[in-house]
């Protein structure tokens, strides 16, 4: 019995003692697993870093560029602000002066780096001061073609041409209407009546709604006001060969040359169309003749 429990117990300690050996071993294994993962976790982070430095620092590079480039922009703009409401000034009060001449090279200034109606009507007066009347003219017709809601061009326009002595343009019916409104609403309205037809028709089938007569009603509205925006579009285009004749005496010519035969005299301020130009001479069509002008002698309202 002695011998027997003896082998007995020592099966049982070697099996309590090879199992704490494998659960030792477990353990170890658990353990080693443990501290090998996160060695290729970092690893992998390790790999994957360099791509994300790249792409952070081509977005920090993109933004740090925008914010310059704004800048520049927004310094541009205010520099160049500055000196057009120096130049307003100065053409303000040369004109209070009397140095009129002086006062219309102040506000051409102005006009070539931002063009507004109001310094195109100080220019036609201090032109027309000037004696300039065709120059005043011209100055007063591209003011109505930035804002022809302003009174005073038109006004402006109908002294100096009584004055003058000379007839307005002749405008076509589609030329007439695209006076109504300035030359980029027209094109924005004929963008927004193009999509309000088309959604009107579109919208309803891609939603499955309801057809109804106010569908309807709207696309024929949309449709309406396209047609109507892109007539008056295409007067803006005609007119744009409109202009006129800026020296007094102006020789109309039968053909592009110095030497061409005379067949009359334009006066200052004498409107006229365009419809060819050569080398330095253009060929025009006024209320009388047709003929060639120098091109220095004439000038087109929308300046191309």
């Amino acid at each position: 019995m002695s011998e027997e429990y003896f082998q007995n117990a020592s099966w049982t300690a070697l099996a309590e003692h090879s199992g704490d050996r494998a659960l030792s071993a477990q353990e170890i294994n658990l353990n080693s697993t443990r501290s090998v993962r996160p060695k290729a976790a970092s690893r992998a982070a390790c790999r994957r870093s360099p791509r994300r430095v790249l792409v952070a620092g081509c977005c920090g590079g993109i933004g740090l560029l925008s914010v310059m480039i704004l800048a520049l922009i927004v310094s541009g703009n205010i520099s160049s602000a500055a000196a057009t409401s120096n130049f307003f000034t100065q053409g303000t009060q040369l004109t209070a002066a009397g140095q009129f001449p002086e006062a219309a090279t102040a506000f051409e200034k102005v006009i070539k780096s931002q063009p507004s109606s109001g310094a195109l009507l100080n220019l036609g007066l201090a032109e027309w001061q000037s004696g300039h009347a065709g120059k005043a003219i011209l100055a007063w017709e591209r003011a109505e073609w930035i804002d022809p809601f302003d009174e005073r061009a038109a006004q402006n326009l109908k002294f100096a041409r009584t004055v003058a002595q000379v007839d307005g343009p002749e405008l076509r019916w589609f030329e007439t209407v695209s006076t109504w409104l300035p030359p980029n609403a027209w094109v924005w309205l004929a963008g927004t009546g193009l999509w309000l037809g088309v959604g009107a028709l579109v919208f309803p089938r891609v939603f499955r709604w309801r057809k109804s007569g106010a569908q309807q009603t709207v696309a024929a509205l949309g449709f309406c006001i396209f047609m109507v925006a892109m007539t008056a579009n295409i007067g803006v285009v005609s007119r744009t060969n409109l202009g006129v004749v800026l020296t007094k005496n102006t020789s109309l010519l039968l053909t592009p040359t110095r030497g061409g035969e005379l067949i009359s005299t334009l006066s200052a301020g004498e409107a006229a169309r365009v419809v060819r130009w050569r080398r330095d001479f253009l060929f025009i069509h006024t209320a009388m003749n047709t003929g060639w002008v120098a091109r220095e002698d004439f000038g087109l309202v929308v300046q191309k």
